[in-house]
């Protein structure tokens, strides 16, 4: 069922025409707070934040190319991406010629649309199917750009699941992209559906889901939060996560992080096909948190990483290439790497002196009903063993090669015994 209810919204957001600031923005966060409550922030133009200066703010009513008939021969009505992000108000008649230097196309896929943006430098452009712009005769055509470059707010949204702790995990996903429906759409998809999963959970940690423009936005937050950034220990940035592909963990810039190592241990023993791949500086918003300065221990989740399937930042990354059962894998591969996560503790075996009597205490016989009798019995040995206070449960189920589950359980079950405390 959470499958097609992400689906659902992929496709209710998909028309928006989004970009790092503006209503697309405004309205996108809007239709997220049905679904999973949102304190939203608007940061003005011009603020400094980190090396970076937020812009003014870009808003677009319409755009089209039209022939000497009149007819649009490119229209912002029929697809957002025909019009390059950040694009200058423009309204000018010009030949061909003159047009075709802001034109944008794809040849190697001459029915798709490509996605351009020129966030930072004063521009304008359309983009445009490689046929329709061989179809084009020579001749003069109308060209215009109903946008507004003005002073304005850079806009971001966030929503808190208390945990036990004040120790926060933080989840990001951006949503600066337009018609994109697997990069961003599917991650703030998961990420909406994956806090209010955790709601009713009552998590252990605190999580924090930030729904930002990429850079801009997770150096805006980064900037205005720096006494919450040290109560962050883990974090997890979710992107392209509905296409078909099998999912790719890409680690932390530390490498061996604790999150680094749960989604490992999660991937590795759900017998999912999956990669995992090292830290690199390009990608998503794990390269803002993974700065050195700040070093935080966040990885990212997708399916496809990024840039690595055709469709990426084209119009075929529409509805139909995002599938309800890869949300709803992506969901669940995000619930039990969080589940981990919040149960991983180290504990101290309080009959340490040779293997205590685990028979009388009844442990033994509580197996004999379970298909798995043998490997929870192990578990028990190697949680006695190790509970020395200095491994936790996860370095016990690697060491042991068992799934961290059985060990939890194992823990579970000799604490209950008053043989460990944590």
């Amino acid at each position: 069922m959470s499958g097609r209810e992400m689906h659902a919204l992929v496709e209710r957001l998909y028309p928006l025409c989004r970009s790092i600031t503006g209503e697309g923005v405004r309205r996108t966060l809007e239709i997220v707070t049905e679904y999973v409550p949102l304190e939203t922030h608007e940061v003005p133009t011009g603020t400094q934040v980190l090396d970076w200066t937020v812009p003014q703010e870009w808003n677009i009513r319409d755009a089209y190319i039209a022939d000497a008939s009149g007819t649009r021969v490119v229209d912002f009505q029929e697809s957002n991406l025909h019009v390059v992000g950040y694009s200058v108000p423009v309204a000018a008649t010009m030949s061909l010629a003159e047009l075709r230097g802001h034109l944008h196309t794809l040849p190697e896929r001459p029915s798709w649309v490509p996605y351009r943006t020129s966030y930072y430098a004063p521009d304008w452009g359309f983009c445009l199917a490689q046929r329709a712009l061989d179809r084009l005769p020579e001749g003069d055509y109308e060209v215009r750009i109903d946008s507004t470059l003005a002073d304005g707010h850079l806009t971001y949204g966030e929503h808190v699941v208390p945990g036990q702790v004040t120790d926060e995990v933080l989840v990001s996903c951006h949503v600066c992209h337009p018609s994109l429906a697997n990069d961003n759409l599917a991650g703030i998809a998961v990420a909406a559906f994956l806090a209010r999963a955790l709601a009713a959970a009552r998590p252990y940690y605190t999580y924090r889901f930030l729904f930002a423009p990429g850079t801009i936005g997770s150096i805006t937050w980064l900037a205005r939060n720096a006494e919450r950034v040290r109560r962050v220990k883990h974090g997890l940035v979710l992107a392209c996560a509905g296409d078909a592909g099998p999912l790719t963990y890409k680690r932390s810039r530390r490498g061996d992080a604790e999150i680094d190592r749960v989604l490992r241990h999660v991937l590795r023993t759900s017998g999912r096909e999956h990669g995992i791949v090292d830290f690199s500086p390009y990608g998503y918003d794990e390269r803002q948190f993974c700065s050195p300065g700040f070093n935080l221990a966040v990885g990212s989740l997708t399916r496809t990483p990024y840039a690595g399937y055709p469709e990426y930042h084209t119009s075929a990354d529409n509805p139909e290439f995002v599938k309800a059962d890869s949300l709803a894998d992506t969901l669940a591969a995000c619930r039990e790497a969080f589940s981990v996560l919040d149960r991983n503790r180290s504990y101290v075996n309080l009959s340490p002196y040779g293997e205590p009597q685990l028979g009388r205490r009844g442990l033994y016989d509580s197996l004999g009903g379970r298909s798995d009798a043998k490997q929870a019995q192990l578990a028990m040995l190697w949680v006695l063993n190790l509970s020395d206070g200095e491994h936790t449960l996860l370095d016990i189920a690697e060491r042991a090669d068992l799934a961290f589950d059985t060990v939890a359980a194992a823990a579970d079950a000799l604490r209950n015994a008053g043989l460990i405390k944590e």
